[in-house]
């Protein structure tokens, strides 16, 4: 009997791989080249294609495509699959978009193989561009437009494509008893002084070149031939971008400068050839594309010989359009004089619709030096981006500071907004406030007695009387009183009503918001109350609502744009006032305001803080000294205010100086300021500064900043 087995064997197991979609495959492959991500399209090729070509030569065809054409962007559409594994064909159209000529569209076929279940791509230069067959490139012949200018709100050039002319020389070849025809000559051209130029020359370090100036070619040739037989001095012809005056508002029109090498890649992309300068700063970075125009050019497809074979496509060139600013340009060289003694800054404001018509940082920079590329490219060069001064830093619209005592203007109007203070208040201001038990503060009157032995304390005052004579005591017992009384926030707010904490808006040029903090305890509001603590402002956010307190409290958008137009052609954009909002305050304390700022500079009891410096000065204005301690060193200078003289020929204007660690407001800043009033109304200074010479020669290089006795502590300057 033959045995059986009980035992059933297991059904067969069939297992299916499915065989993915080489559409799948290819979409991949294309959104990889839309972020070129050239790593994973190459991770994608078949075997055989990545035998062929190496992936760092695969991402350099791309990239070499990518440049050549200014590829901006990259779209596909897939239009038909054919499916016979283990080979799939997928046909598509792509649409290469060139920053140049415009649209690329083509039709393409990939071919894609089965490699251990994946689709791999079977790479050929077709898949960047059928025309690139074969080891073909191309190559874009570009049409440059001229860079249009930069001009004042008069149309005077600031910043120009020109032929200009680099004159500078070499010290130690200069006899300062023999050279006094080359010297004048130096003088002549560049607006500098004689006695300037001879100190230039005789500190200038051995063996050094001395750049001078540069002027437009046609600007005096006679004068630049004559310069040019001296042995000792350099004259050289270049056709660059010129800014005239050696840099006018330099921080406000910027300059351009070569394209770098790590940044080359990035600017061809956008359709810019490397040998180009580019917008760096100011208007000219903001307005690159305004000045350049449309680039034109056209892109031909070379053989591996070299030898072109047909053109993909072309584009002509347009024109830029020149911007004007609302810069003055005689004005703002003037005012950058007024203020080159001091580091800080200077915005001068149309008070009635926010253009900007002077805008001066000190230190500033001539912008010529990242033009010229001769003797003087590295000294300059130098000079400007490793001196520890910042000089390419625009204190103007950067800058952040305590406000010092022009903040008390913004705490008299939280004062008397807040309903417990009116006008009819009054304090005692002596020479201490003490009523924080322990910890005694100290008016400026005060340290003056101690300077003098004469200086007496304000004694019973207004509140508006206040902020004339700028008590201490007064604010800081009004800080103290607000917070008591739950009112924590009615100064900070009242702040950041007034627009600070906050950018202005300004767009053309690089700003910071400074910072309002709400005060978290007594001593955080007395120092708030006076503009102190680790409150900060930047000058423009300060001429912003001093121009509202002067125009009845509109708040504008401060703009450095007057118009934007093709060289005679019809403006494309003209100025507007474009008001931001209202000052939170009521008109009687608008008012009360106005009339206390006009009292600052009064002589009528009490006397006003400025009333000295702006004695004489017939233009009626109305404004605040501001003192504020500093970090380190002396205190800033500071001080704010507008015109109210209704001219019909020249806008009425708010001002608002600055001069970092230079001493008190109403002996450097006030001064300034007044400089600025005379330049604008009368176009020339009427009055020496007591550190001048004559107007914009300094009398000696002894220190303006005196010693004097130490505070005591917890001492604040007003």
């Amino acid at each position: 009997m033959t045995p059986t087995s009980s035992r059933v064997l297991p059904s067969p197991q069939i297992s299916v791989t499915k065989v993915p979609q080489p559409e799948l495959a290819a979409r991949e492959f294309l959104e990889a080249w839309k972020r070129e991500d050239f790593s994973a399209m190459y991770e994608m090729l078949s075997s055989v294609s990545q035998a062929a070509i190496s992936e760092e030569q695969f991402t350099e065809r791309y990239q070499n495509f990518a440049n050549e054409s200014a590829l901006s962007e990259l779209n596909y559409q897939i239009i038909s699959i054919g499916n016979s594994a283990p080979e799939a064909q997928v046909e598509y159209s792509a649409t290469i978009k060139s920053a140049i000529i415009g649209d690329i569209t083509r039709s393409y076929q990939m071919k894609l193989s089965l490699e251990r279940g994946q689709w791999r791509v079977e790479w050929s230069d077709e898949l960047i561009l059928p025309e690139l067959k074969g080891g073909n490139y191309v190559r874009m012949d570009s049409e440059l437009p001229k860079r249009a200018t930069i001009y004042d709100r008069n149309g005077n050039p600031l910043a120009a494509q020109t032929t200009a002319v680099a004159i500078g020389v070499w010290p130690d070849y200069v006899n300062l008893k023999e050279d006094s025809g080359l010297i004048s000559l130096l003088s002549n051209l560049s607006n500098y002084r004689y006695d300037t130029i001879v100190n230039m020359i005789s500190n200038a370090p051995p063996g050094a070149y001395l750049p001078i100036a540069e002027v437009p070619v046609d600007q005096d040739p006679r004068r630049i031939q004559t310069l040019a037989g001296w042995g000792a001095a350099v004259v050289s012809e270049y056709s660059r971008r010129l800014y005239y005056g050696g840099g006018i508002a330099p921080h406000v029109i910027g300059y351009v400068s070569a394209i770098q090498q790590e940044e080359a890649a990035t600017y061809r992309r956008r359709g810019y050839r490397n040998d180009e300068r580019v917008g760096r700063k100011g208007i000219e970075l903001w307005g690159e594309q305004i000045l350049l125009g449309r680039r034109g050019g056209a892109l031909y497809v070379f053989s591996p010989d070299g030898k072109p074979i047909a053109e993909i496509g072309s584009s002509p060139s347009e024109p830029g359009q020149d911007i004007y600013t609302t810069i003055d340009r005689d004005f703002q060289r003037e005012v950058q004089k007024a203020m080159s003694v001091f580091n800080g800054a200077i915005v001068v404001l149309e008070r009635d619709t926010g253009r900007v018509l002077a805008m001066a940082s000190t230190p500033g920079f001539d912008p010529n030096a990242y033009e010229i590329e001769n003797y003087n490219w590295n000294t300059l060069l130098g000079e400007i981006v490793n001196d520890p001064a910042l000089p390419q830093f625009n204190r103007a619209a950067q800058g952040q500071y305590p406000l010092g005592s022009v903040f008390k203007i913004i705490t008299l109007a939280a004062a008397l907004e807040s309903g417990r203070y009116n006008e009819q208040t009054t304090y005692d201001c002596q020479y201490t406030f003490d009523e924080l038990p322990g910890f005694t503060r100290y008016d400026w009157t005060y340290e003056h007695f101690q300077e003098d032995g004469e200086t007496q304390p304000s004694g019973l005052l207004t509140l508006p009387q206040g902020l004339i004579r700028s008590c201490n005591p007064f604010f800081w017992h009004i800080g103290l009183d607000l917070y008591n009384a739950g009112l924590t926030t009615a100064i900070a707010d009242m702040s950041r009503g007034f627009g600070l904490g906050s950018k202005t808006g300004i767009e053309v040029i690089e700003e910071e918001a400074g910072n309002v903090p709400t005060p978290n305890s007594t001593v955080d509001a007395i120092n708030l109350a006076i503009g102190q603590g680790e409150m900060l402002v930047t000058p423009l956010q300060v001429a912003r609502f001093i121009a509202a307190l002067g125009n009845g409290g509109t708040l504008y958008r401060p703009q450095l744009i007057e118009k934007i137009a093709p060289p005679g052609g019809e403006a494309t954009f003209t100025f507007k006032p474009e008001a931001q909002g209202t000052l939170p305050i009521k008109p009687e304390t608008l008012h009360l305001i106005q009339e206390a700022m006009k009292g600052v500079v009064s002589s009528q009891k009490p006397v006003g803080t400025a009333y000295r410096p702006m004695n004489g000065l017939d233009i009626p204005v109305a404004g605040k000294t501001g003192t504020a301690t500093a970090p380190q060193g002396e205190p800033h200078a500071w001080f704010a205010g507008y015109t109210f003289a209704e001219r019909p020929d020249k806008p009425d204007i708010a001002v608002v100086v600055i001069a970092e660690n230079a001493g008190e407001g109403s002996e450097i800043a006030a001064p300034i300021f007044r400089r600025v009033i005379e330049l604008y109304f009368y176009g020339k200074p009427l009055k020496l500064y007591r550190w001048e010479a004559t107007f914009d020669v300094t009398r000696s290089p002894t220190p303006l900043i005196t010693d004097t006795p130490t505070p005591p502590a917890g001492f604040i300057n007003p």
